[in-house]
């Protein structure tokens, strides 16, 4: 069972990773020029319904890890003078006014990977922007949506009671198994939906896969992940995986994994990206679908 005394860790968790250097070749020719977190779900990219979600569970501080070739993140997130003075005044000038709040709720801070040496390689290359505190990470390609609370929401409450690692899992067929980090576990007495986990394998085949619980691309991490990554050795593909760092904090009983509620969408395929526009085309309202 985690260890529920207060520690250096009970804080309120005030930031938020994006890991966003990786290359979006299933997306190419697409993602040739145009960083794959920046391809849009209607008129939004995918990033800003991360940061959202984010800014929605009360984390103000938006980290970015980034690479060649994508400044247009930068560039989403900051002003821009020459578009905004242009449409200023005009019926256009609403259409601006989501980037605009959370540019004024947030801050953006960005390093970049050099190498891509896999997500642990990439959430270590974001502990200069972190520091020595308690963290989330998003993925931007796993695009969450709940009528209620968000899935960051939802594993801070549980994070907040813990003061542990949290990582948000959802059921998968098993012939998905190879394509996640799997996770086997317990369900904790009182808890819906939580388990407290005691082993993990990166893409497992489904033969020897642990279960179909299947991690996504929502985690709070406890900062002593990043000395535990600086000595994870390359695992699966030559990569550093944050399913083996995780591993290491399981064995010691201070990783709970949260069945969220909510759907998710893997807009990391074509298929998935496909689905979460149909999806938010056919929830969004007749007047905002006259404007698109």
């Amino acid at each position: 069972m985690p260890n529920q005394k207060r520690r250096r860790e009970d804080r309120i968790i005030s930031k938020c990773l994006f890991p966003a250097a990786g290359y979006g070749t299933r997306f190419l020719p697409a993602t040739k020029a145009t960083p794959k977190e920046m391809l849009p779900i209607l008129t939004k990219p995918l990033i800003q319904y991360g940061i959202e979600e984010a800014l929605e569970a009360g984390i103000h501080t938006m980290a970015i890890v980034t690479g060649r070739g994508k400044r247009a993140i930068e560039d989403h997130f900051d002003i821009s003078y020459e578009l905004e003075n242009q449409i200023h005044g005009t019926a256009k000038e609403h259409l601006l006014d989501d980037i605009v709040s959370l540019r004024q709720a947030c801050t953006f801070s960005y390093t970049r990977q050099k190498e891509m040496k896999g997500l642990g390689h990439a959430i270590l290359t974001g502990e200069t922007l972190i520091g020595d505190e308690p963290f989330a990470v998003v993925l931007a390609d796993d695009l969450c949506t709940h009528s209620e609370d968000g899935v960051l929401s939802q594993m801070l409450s549980i994070y907040q009671k813990y003061q542990c690692s949290i990582i948000a899992i959802e059921e998968v067929p098993p012939a998905q198994t190879s394509r996640y980090g799997i996770i086997a576990g317990e369900p904790l007495a009182g808890e819906e939906g939580l388990y407290r986990v005691d082993d993990m394998v990166e893409k497992p085949d489904p033969q020897d896969a642990p279960s179909t619980m299947a991690i996504i691309g929502r985690y709070i991490l406890t900062p002593d992940i990043f000395d535990i990554l600086r000595e994870t050795p390359p695992g699966r593909g030559g990569e550093i995986q944050i399913t083996d760092a995780l591993l290491t904090q399981a064995k010691a009983g201070n990783v709970l994994a949260l069945k969220f509620k909510g759907r998710r969408f893997d807009c990391g395929c074509v298929d998935g990206f496909v689905e979460a526009t149909n999806y938010f085309y056919q929830h969004t309202t007749p007047s905002t679908k006259e404007g698109l």
